[in-house]
Parts: C-alpha cells; structure tokens; sequence
C-alpha cells in the first residue's frame, strides 16, 4: 500500500486539518520536474514548504499535549473535591470523572497515533525527494527534526498520572494499600510467564487498553514521577565463548545468566547484581532469580574480588540488616564471584529500555510490564577497541539519552519493537482475566514464545563467535502488524465516543461489576489454570500455553545449530508435557548479515539456517482417570479452549445452489451443441464439439468447487469462498469458440 493512501486511512477526522500535507509535498516534487531539471530555487521553495508542514505539526502536538495537561489537572483537583467532601463522594460522580479520564486517555491515544503517522510521513518523503533528485536532504535536515521531535514517545507521564487518577475513580477515593518499592522480593512466587513483540503503531493503545483495568506500578510514591523513572539499564556478562550464551540458549541444567542493572539515571547509586538461574540445583530443579544491592563504588571491588561475599554480609550484618536476608546475599554473592573466577566472565551487552509495569500495589497475582526503546550497546574490547576506560565494569560515555546519537552505529542496536511481558501466577489456580485474553488475541501483539534480550543482542553482534542463533531472528523480516480485529482495542463510534473493545466504558464498567459479585456469590474462587512448566521465575523465558495457545511460533525450539554441515534445530524446550504439545516441526531457511539492520531483509544472511513451526497436537495432556483433589491446578488442553460452532443447514443449500446454477448454464450450452452436431454442417459440427467439450469441463470445475466448499464448511476453515477465476475462464472460452466459429464460416475458400 502507498504510504498517501496509508495516511489517509488512519487520519482522525476532526484533527484531518492538521496532519501534514503528504500528497501536496508529492506533488510539488513531481510537477516542478516534469519541464525541468531540479534546481536550487527549487530545493529551496520544497525545504521551505516542509519546514512549514513540521511547524504545523509540531504545534499541534504541543498544543494538544498543554490541553491534555490542563484536563487531566482540573479531574484531579475535581477528585480531590469530592474526597475531601463526604456529600459529594457518590457512585455517580466518581463514574463521570471515569469517563472524562477515558476520554483523555483516548485523546492521548490518538496523540500518539497522529504523531506516529506524521514522523513517518516526514521520513517517507525525504526518502521520496533524495529518490527523485539524487540530493541528500535526509541526512541534512537532521537538525530541524531533532528540533522539533515527533520521534519519541511522550505520553507516558500523562499516562502515569491517567493511572492513578483512574485508580483512585475505581476504588471511590480509596488509597490503596500495598509494597510497591523497588528491589523486593521477586522469588517467592510461581509464574507463567509470555512475551510479545508490540508494533509502535500499537504501543500507546496497548498502554491504554491495560491501565483501564490495572493502574501503573510506580516503585517511588515519594517523588513525582519522571521520564527517567522508568529507564532500565544492564550490563550482561559473559566470556568469549559465550558459554553463558550457549547455556541460556539451549536452557541447559544450571545455566547462568548474570547482569548488573540500575534504574533511573546512570548516576544511581544503587547497583543490583542479578543472576537467574534455569534448574537451580539448590531447589531441586526450580528456576530461580536472586539479587542484591551494592553501592556503584562498590562494584568494581566485587567484580575484581577485593569484596568478597563475607566482607558484604559483615557490612550488612553491621547495619542491621535481617538474618535470612545477609544469608541470602552472602550465597548469592559466593556463586556470583565464583562464576567470575571459573569462567572468566566480562561485560559483553549493555541493553537499555524504558519500561511501565502495571500492577495492582501488594497483589503479585498478575504482572505486566512494557518495555519500549529498547536499546542493545557493546561492552566489550574483542575487536581491539577500549569501551571502558580503566577496566571499568561499564561504559561511562553512554547515559540513558535514547536513541543515544553518539554512539557509533557498530556499536548500538535499536530494536524497532516495544516487548509486552505477563507475568501470571501459576501456584493458585489464578487465570488470565478475560481483558487479558482479548488483548494478547488482537491484532495488537504479536508473541514470540522464549525471547530473550541478551540472546538477541549478543546474536546481532558475535554471530561469527556464537555457534547457535535464536530462532526469532526470522521474524525480525516479517511485519508484525495485523488487520485491525473486530471489536478488539480502543477506537471511537460514528459520534467519535470512545469505545472498549467495542463498548462504551459504562458497559465495560458494568460488565466488571457483574463479575465482582459473581465472584463474591461464588466465594471469591476462579478455575485454576494448567502450568506450562513446573516452576518459572518471574522474569524467566517460560511459555503458558493456557495465556494463548500459539500454532504459528516456535516455543519448544528456541536455537539454530550453525555450526553442522547442515544446520538443525536444537531442541532446548523441556522433557515429558511440554514435548508432546509441540511435535510436528515446519523447516524455513533463511540468510544472516551480521552488519545490516534487523529491519532490512537481507539482515540475516551468513548461512542457511532452519526454524520450526510448531503446532499443539496433545489432545490429553494430564487427562488420566484419576480424580484431582479439590483446589489442585489441573492441565487442560488448549485446543479445547476454542469451540466449534455448528454450521447453519442454509450454509450447504447456498453451496447447493451456486453448484446448480453452474449444472444450468452448462445443460444450455450442452443444447446448443447438441443441435450443431445434429443439424449443422460441417463448420457448426466443429463449433459444436468445442462447446461440448467446454461444457463438459464447466462440468467438472463446478463439482470440484461444490465438494472444495463443502469441506471447507464442514471444518470451518477461514478462506476465500468467492470464485475468482471461474466465471472469468468461462467467458474466455465460449467467446474463443465464437471466435473459431467465425473465422471457420467467413474464411477466405469457405462454402
């Protein structure tokens, strides 16, 4: 599709004045070369009319982004009102600030759709004009965009303060309680954990869609919520074999992955050094992330052992620190250095993102996390280059300033998409919500089962050190976005109110509050939900099935062997249930070019490689004879989730009828040949076996078409049902036998 027609699908209406004026710019580069060759008078009027069109947008996103502001202050002085004055603390007007809040929300979306649309706008005629005149302008005009940015996304304050305003609308005025702080414990539950690629196109409605049902977890309620509170670094180590690479791939027992991250700005103090661990051996095969907390000055004694882990629990101990929490520091801390020491590790990958968690305060049932702006920079020195001076544990020349300019462009990687994260609890029974379910079914999100950061970065920059290559790489050529799905998302009725999948936010609300005192009747109990592997930690690369079952993506297969004669895949997914939901393998190759960029086709192009398409073919997984005790998680499959809905009898006598009209046309035509053969002469016996034969074929075209539907009826296939060629080839061929017909009666010798 042209980028024009493109733009003029996704205007919004009552902003269409607003949006540049993509087809005028086009058009000004096609006329002003159609009787001459471009000059400079012309790349000065062009430059200056896109100058115009940037002001124009950029002041209408400034002006809306104030306005915003303004309305979001006013409904938040307007709840304080109504908390602060029992009189006025009813249902009905914490449900009128509810709606105002959805209808900010939903211009904010639109915001950011509108500033999408136009930043790509603005790159698609550059490109035009640098096409068209052979010139460089979209290198030069750099400055003005960085100006006058459209690039970035700047709604998640506003988004932030959405969240908590919308909470305080859902609980009447109610604070709630709970531990929201940074750095607890993330490794006393169980969870179900997926992950999907997000389009930027979608990022802001995916944002909207869950903070209408789970507020924005904000680790500090101390300060006021900044830009950089959501920014996340890591450094992640390994050695030049990467054999912690290899091991995380091929989910070996007891691999390691071990980062140092901070959150915030790069000067935070504290320095949380991670290790996740697949099969601990230590909790008899669970999967495990432990951490704890160094000061940055202290790091580089740890990662140099001058600090060693009794120096850490003493210092610990000293402040006061709880008994089983010096103990779980100072073991964490003795595997860490000893991994240091056996295998020689060193800062490889730096990843950066900015990520919105969402959760509600105190409740670890449900977790969901959006990363955006994803950034992979190299920590090492393997090509004789010294990224961090004085055998620093980082790089110091890089900040949190995204999309990091002045990094040189070998040594960065910007990943074109956000990573959405549901993190599930798997020990109570608790199921996905039904929001949930609809979300991770649309066209907004696109899963790809076991990503991992490190493993993408490290395969983008090593892949002439690394023996295996995850098995998504194939998809970075593939464009995840969808067709719009039928009542899924956020969008707007023909008056232009904001509708929820399809409903207006009265409806959603009543609809919630139906299945709260369902659930209040019932007990407060759900179903429990099956358990894709025994154990996952929080922020492991396990897969649920039951959160959506997936056919199209490989999840028991996660790495490529690069280095056979011909490349198979490793299989890396775990023994017994989980083999068996995903057994059948399609092969596709594809090429790798370590240096080009993840978008362009010929990104992967170093050697053949296959990936596997798995689909679930178990159809009893945990189904056994013997009875569960009551509260205990049962495995349901998942392709019974799904149920087949019964053909109407009106379906098969419209493919009746379409197959006896064709019999018709074909009994006429037969007639006609018939009477040629019988009475004709010889000219009409000729035309009249052509039409015999014509008809005999129209015949059998349409028998296959009646039995082809059928079937497809009958299995409730999606497909075309239409007949695209057959009525086409039928009029070729009766107008070829005229033709012949012709040329045989008026031809020159003809009686």
């Amino acid at each position: 599709m042209k980028y024009g027609r493109e733009l003029h699908e996704n205007v919004f209406a009552p902003w269409r004045l607003s949006y540049m004026a993509y087809d005028v710019l086009k058009m000004e580069l096609k006329s002003r070369q159609e009787d001459h060759p471009w000059t400079s008078q012309d790349e000065s009027d062009f430059i200056q009319l896109l100058d115009n069109e940037l002001s124009k947008v950029h002041d209408f996103v400034n002006a809306k982004l104030a306005e915003i502001d303004a309305r979001i202050t006013y409904c938040e002085r307007t709840i304080q009102t109504i908390q602060k004055n029992p009189s006025m603390s009813s249902e009905t007007n914490y449900t009128i600030m509810d709606e105002a809040l959805t209808e900010i929300l939903f211009d904010v979306n639109d915001l950011a759709k509108f500033t999408r649309v136009n930043f790509v706008g603005f790159q698609k005629i550059l490109k035009k004009h640098d096409k068209w005149t052979g010139l460089d302008l979209k290198q030069t005009y750099v400055r003005q965009l960085r100006e006058k940015p459209l690039d970035k996304q700047r709604f998640d304050v506003a988004i932030v303060y959405i969240s908590a305003l919308h909470d305080l609308c859902r609980t009447r005025g109610q604070t709630r309680t709970g531990n929201a702080a940074a750095g607890g414990d993330q490794n006393a539950f169980e969870r179900a954990t997926s992950k999907y690629w997000i389009h930027p196109d979608n990022i802001t409605e995916v944002k909207a869609i869950i903070m209408l049902h789970l507020p924005v977890l904000i680790f500090n309620q101390e300060k006021k919520f900044e830009a950089s509170d959501s920014a996340i670094s890591s450094v992640y180590y390994d050695n030049y074999d990467f054999d912690l690479y290899t091991g995380r791939l091929q989910r070996d027992e007891g691999a390691e992955a071990i980062r140092f991250r901070w959150y915030g700005p790069v000067a935070s103090p504290n320095i949380f050094i991670e290790r996740k661990t697949h099969h601990a051996p230590w909790l008899d095969g669970a999967s495990v992330k432990d951490r704890f907390r160094l000061k940055e000055p202290q790091v580089n004694s740890f990662v140099s052992r001058r600090l060693t882990a009794d120096d850490i629990a003493r210092e610990m101990r000293d402040k006061g620190a709880d008994g089983a929490q010096i103990e779980d520091a100072h073991f964490i801390a003795k595997g860490i250095q000893q991994s240091f020491e056996e295998k020689h590790l060193t800062p490889i990958l730096r990843v950066f993102y900015n990520r919105t968690a969402f959760q509600l305060p105190g409740d670890q049932r449900l977790r969901l996390s959006l990363d955006t702006d994803m950034t992979f920079i190299r920590e090492d020195d393997m090509d004789g280059r010294v990224r961090r001076i004085g055998n620093n544990w980082r790089r110091q020349d890089v900040g949190i300033d995204h999309p990091f300019p002045n990094v040189p462009d070998k040594d960065i990687l910007r990943f074109p998409y956000a990573i959405l994260e549901t993190k599930l609890q798997t020990h109570l029974g608790q199921e996905p919500p039904q929001w949930l379910t609809t979300l991770l079914d649309s066209h907004l999100v696109h899963e790809v089962p076991r990503f991992s950061k490190y493993l993408h970065g490290a395969s983008h920059f090593y892949p002439d050190k690394i023996p295996l290559l995850p098995w998504w790489l194939s998809e970075m050529s593939v464009d995840i976005r969808k067709p719009r799905s039928e009542n899924a998302g956020l969008s707007r009725s023909k008056s232009f109110k904001p509708l929820i999948d399809g409903k207006y936010r009265r409806a959603v609300l009543e609809e919630e509050e139906r299945i709260k005192k369902s659930e209040a009747v019932s007990g407060g109990k759900s179903l429990p939900t099956p358990i894709g592997r025994r154990n996952s930690e929080s922020t492991g690369n396990s897969y649920d099935p039951m959160l959506r079952p997936s056919s199209s993506t490989s999840a028991g297969f996660t790495a490529v062997d690069m280095h056979d004669s011909r490349p198979t895949l490793v299989n890396t997914s775990p023994p017994a249930v989980y083999d068996k939901r995903f057994s059948s393998m399609v092969d596709t190759a594809f090429n790798i070019k370590p240096s080009s960029s993840p978008n362009d086709k010929s990104y992967w192009r170093k050697s053949a490689s296959v990936f596997a398409r798995n689909e679930s073919k178990d159809s009893n997984v945990g189904g056994g004879s013997e009875l569960k005790k009551m509260g205990q998680a049962v495995e349901i499959d998942a392709t019974k989730k799904k149920k087949m809905v019964k053909a109407e009898p009106k379906v098969f006598f419209a493919n009746e009828r379409t197959f006896i009209s064709w019999l018709q046309f074909c009994a006429l035509l037969l007639t006609v040949a018939l009477n040629l053969l019988n009475f004709g002469d010889a000219t009409s016996r000729i035309t009249g076996g052509i039409f015999i034969g014509i008809a005999a074929c129209i015949a059998i075209y349409a028998l296959y078409r009646f039995e082809r539907r059928a079937w497809m009826i009958n299995r409730q296939i999606d497909g075309r049902y239409d007949d695209l060629w057959g009525p086409a080839v039928l009029c070729v061929l009766v107008v070829v036998a005229l033709i012949i017909n012709f040329y045989l009666r008026f031809r020159p010798g003809a009686t």
